[in-house]
């Protein structure tokens, strides 16, 4: 019995270590104002930061979401909101930049493994594997991703996804 609980209580430790989940409700209401899955977004943010509001990559994206400021600065145009670097930092601002810059980009690509290419490795690059038939057969999904970190990028979110799933539950 006693072997039992701890082999429960390591399994919740290691899961709410390896699949953190802060934020919960700025994910639930951007997910409900832009029409994405908590999972998904919530598996993203882990992905792109590990939940980790102060990240900082070496290309410069800021924040739980990983936004570039220049994407950022986009986004407050179509919005109507002031840009401003230093909110980046800040968890209500970044998802909800992120989940609106999410929206865009599945009204470009409708087909979620080109969302998510788009999201991690650009919309011009991959625009650009759309057109070419060694990547994509038919101009809107694609059947093989050029960038393998963008491959394991896309892999994680798809696995991870339903992790998180289970904790909006």
């Amino acid at each position: 019995m006693i072997i039992s609980c701890v082999s429960i209580y390591g399994y919740l430790f290691y899961m709410n270590y390896k699949y953190p989940l802060s934020y919960k409700e700025i994910i639930i209401e951007n997910c409900d104002k832009y029409n994405f899955e908590y999972g998904f977004v919530a598996s993203l943010i882990n992905a792109e930061s590990g939940f980790n509001k102060d990240a900082i990559s070496n290309k410069g994206a800021v924040g739980l979401m990983q936004i570039m400021p220049q994407t950022a600065q986009f986004v407050c145009q179509k919005i109507n909101e002031s840009y401003d670097f230093n909110k980046l930092k800040d968890p209500s601002f970044n998802i909800k930049t992120g989940t609106y810059y999410l929206k865009y980009l599945k009204s470009k690509f409708d087909d979620e493994v080109v969302l998510l290419c788009a999201y991690n490795a650009g919309e011009g690059v991959v625009s650009n594997w759309l057109k070419n038939n060694e990547y994509s057969l038919d101009g809107k999904t694609l059947n093989k991703i050029p960038y393998s970190s963008t491959n394991a990028y896309v892999e994680k979110i798809f696995k991870t996804r339903k992790i998180y799933n289970k904790k909006f539950l």
